[in-house]
């Protein structure tokens, strides 16, 4: 059947309108993408198009940097201890070895037999440190030649610039390398410090801080005073803004800002103190080893590492600093290789990159009587009254022997000092830890006193890494107790655990928060727990020597520009007064001198000008759980109108104090104020009577006047032939013509 006309109208009507609806959505999409293309070129081209274009440029430039020559560390006559010296530095283009068929594989092969590499080992040189790429690498800016070698021979570099189409993309030239000249045979590594390239983790902490110091080649200071005074020192990096084309190809520079040099750090250290210090901490390390162990291993003693401080008592700053066993801080100069690494940090070869005298810890022995003394003397007990010294004492069934069981009778506190009687100290503290109420007291006097003589803390020397030691208390007690008492009652009931082991789990369960009357007998010893470093206990001499003022130790003294305008000089700072009357203090004093000349160390110092230069010392030999006996030598002296400097040495299993570290210490007065072997004082050849007051002077043309006969003038004004600033010296009465020595291309010459 045919459909209706009015059915077939009414389906080409639907049909048409369909059509225009259709239509009308297509041109509403249109127009729509249309106004979005337009607005998004809008926002593209207007809003954000300064920044775009911005990137865009940016993507056209980079940044080569030129390293700033970075400030010497000096002693405190302007002897170099660190310096600039310049080398043969072999360095690699990796824009040019690009561009070669393969990368440069022929040229850095042929470069390695010229230098003396494995080809393996350049190319690990050449290549970027990028994400999860390990050391050695290149941590700077690809378009920067890369140093392979910070020594190559005058041979080598013939060789190469000789054959440069052999060599493309290579270079040799002079550059300034940081380096350790040893003036005086010196090595103070631990002190000095070492560099190493900045790390990623660094740059971003400086990018989230809005900051743009640091650059990917840069060197920083990761130890000693390398590290404290890593801004002082590290200059500031020149930055060269190349314009590349799309295929990385220079095509102009589009700006260029100089480096600047860095400052140099003048310190407190003396060159030929520090010298005669290390040498004779080394002359104690072997004459421990050639001494025979008669009381305890039937061997002769290890003598595995040790210290030794020499401390200004009127300042507290460090004349001399060493740690033994040591290693040559070249060794990071150019990048440390693994092998020189684990030597460093191994046990095996004595851990030389520990240092000793401000990490090192150890029990402190008999040294540590003085500040038992001090304790007893502010606690009520008399100076002028004798104690009983028997050969041991018996508390809770344990007995404390003296040395050897030598028992004295009734003497007092300065003759307990002298023949170092422990058990005297014992019945004081003993007494003490009832008096303050047994296991039911909160405190004990000898421990108090300890911690006013900042041990427990670290001194706040400015090199980084100290530690605070050890004193242990009720208080500490507590602490410890509450964080392992699940752990010691687990391992007390654990079968595993030996049955002795189990004994002291299940003691330290129980009751391991008391504070013993056999820790407060160990304590006035310096034995048990009580830890110190050798900083540490040549700062509690030096307080006594001074009258009772603890000092921070310093060993930076002046910030001074390269060309002689003192930036700033760095004041020794007063940590605090000790709770200690003066007469206890004159007591202290004389006791110690007493030690000297009728005492343990009356061997030392026979023969000694005790009247012209009096010196205070005490003898210790710290007894440690399943090895040798630590050798301990303290003392504090100088010129007859008072004290100079303290000097202590710790030989670490060396045996006893006077046996091993004595002589040595002797030697270093010896050196200090002009001292022969028959006690005759010869003025000229006094290395250092008292600390230099004046600091160095770097002229502006890089001349080094020393300290010794010049003091600075206050205030500092303009030189007549001088800029603002600079520093004007004049020489001390009577002073002879001042040695000159030059600072020319990077180093003193």
């Amino acid at each position: 059947m045919m459909p209706s006309l009015t059915n077939a109208g009414r389906s080409r009507g639907d049909g048409a309108h369909g059509v225009r609806v259709r239509l009308i959505v297509l041109q509403v999409l249109v127009l729509s993408l249309i106004v979005t293309l337009f607005g998004r070129l809008w926002y593209l081209q207007i809003r954000q198009g300064d920044e775009f274009a911005k990137a865009a440029t940016s993507n056209n430039v980079r940044n080569v940097v030129t390293p700033a020559v970075r400030g010497s560390i000096l002693d405190d006559k302007g002897r170099p201890l660190v310096n600039n010296h310049t080398a043969l530095v072999v360095s690699v283009s990796r824009t040019e070895l690009e561009t070669q068929a393969d990368k440069g594989a022929k040229v850095l092969e042929r470069l390695a037999g010229v230098l003396g590499m494995k080809p393996e080992d350049l190319k690990l040189k050449t290549r970027l440190c990028e994400r999860n790429v390990p050391q050695p690498c290149w941590n700077g800016s690809p378009y920067q030649p890369i140093p392979v070698s910070q020594n190559a021979t005058t041979e080598q570099a013939l060789s190469i610039m000789e054959h440069r189409e052999d060599f493309p993309g290579v270079n040799a030239e002079p550059a300034a390398v940081r380096g350790y000249p040893a003036p005086e045979g010196v090595n103070a590594a631990s002190t000095l410090g070492y560099l190493s390239p900045v790390s990623d983790e660094e740059l971003t902490k400086q990018k989230a801080a809005g900051k743009n110091d640091l650059q990917r080649s840069d060197q920083v200071g990761r130890s000693g005073l390398e590290r404290t005074y890593d801004t002082d020192l590290r200059g500031k990096t020149g930055v060269t803004q190349l314009a590349v084309d799309n295929l990385g190809r220079v095509t102009g520079t589009v700006s260029e800002t100089p480096a600047t040099p860095g400052n140099h750090l003048v310190t407190s250290i003396d060159a030929r103190i520090q010298a005669v210090a290390e040498q004779q901490l080394q002359e104690a390390i072997l004459r421990a080893r050639s001494t025979y162990d008669a009381g305890n291993t039937h061997k002769n003693f290890v003598a595995d590492g040790g210290a030794v401080v020499v401390l200004d008592v009127k300042t507290g700053r460090v004349v001399a600093m060493a740690s033994a066993p040591s290693y040559d801080p070249n060794v990071w100069v150019g990048g440390i290789s693994k092998q020189n690494y684990e030597t460093l940090t191994s046990p095996d070869s004595g851990m030389p990159l520990v240092p000793r005298a401000i990490q090192g810890q150890f029990a402190p022995g008999s040294i540590f009587k003085v500040i038992s003394t001090s304790a007893a003397a502010e606690n009520g007990y008399s100076l002028k009254a004798n104690y009983p010294c028997p050969s041991g004492i018996t508390v809770g069934g344990i007995t404390f022997n003296n040395l050897e069981s030598a028992s004295y009778g009734d003497i007092s506190l300065q003759r307990a000092l002298e023949v170092s009687c422990n058990s005297v100290f014992y019945g004081l503290s003993y007494d003490m830890w009832l008096k303050q109420g047994g296991l039911k007291g909160t405190h004990h006097p000898m421990v108090d006193m300890a911690r006013a003589y900042g041990l427990g803390s670290p001194t706040g020397i400015d090199i980084p890494g100290e530690v605070p030691g050890r004193i242990v208390d009720q208080g500490v007690r507590r602490a410890e107790w509450e964080k392992n008492k699940d752990t010691w009652c687990r391992l007390s009931n654990d079968p595993k655990t030996p049955s002795q082991e189990k004994i002291v789990y299940h003691e330290n369960c129980l009751d391991g928060w008391q504070f013993r009357a056999g820790d407060a007998v160990n304590f006035a010893i310096g034995q048990g727990e009580t830890l110190v470093t050798p900083l540490q206990m040549a700062r509690v001499y030096a307080a006594i020597a001074n009258g009772g003022t603890l000092w921070e130790p310093t060993i930076g003294k002046a910030i001074v520009t390269p060309d002689g305008k003192l930036v700033r000089e760095i004041q020794p700072k007063e940590a605090g007064k000790l709770p200690v009357s003066p007469a206890t203090m004159a007591y202290l004093q004389t006791a110690l001198k007493s030690v000297s000349v009728n005492g343990t160390a009356a061997r030392v110092f026979a023969g000694w000008p005790m009247d012209k230069l009096p010196i205070g010392a005490k003898t210790g030999t710290g007894s440690v759980q399943n090895k040798q006996s630590t050798s301990w030598f303290a003392t504090e002296g100088g010129p007859a109108d008072g004290p100079q400097y303290a000097i202590v040495m710790m030989v670490s299993q060396g045996g006893t104090g006077s046996g091993t570290s004595g002589p040595s210490v002797r030697k270093i007065y010896e050196a200090l104020f002009g001292v022969d072997d028959k006690g005759q004082i010869d003025p000229s050849k006094a290395m250092l009577p008292a600390p230099p007051t004046a600091l160095p002077q770097i002229k502006a043309d890089g001349m080094v006047v020393p300290a010794a006969s010049f003091t600075f003038d206050a205030p500092r004004p303009p030189a007549p032939d001088g800029g603002p600033g600079t520093s004007v010296v004049a020489a001390a009465p009577g002073a002879q013509p001042p040695e000159r020595v030059a600072y020319r291309g990077g180093r003193f010459v």
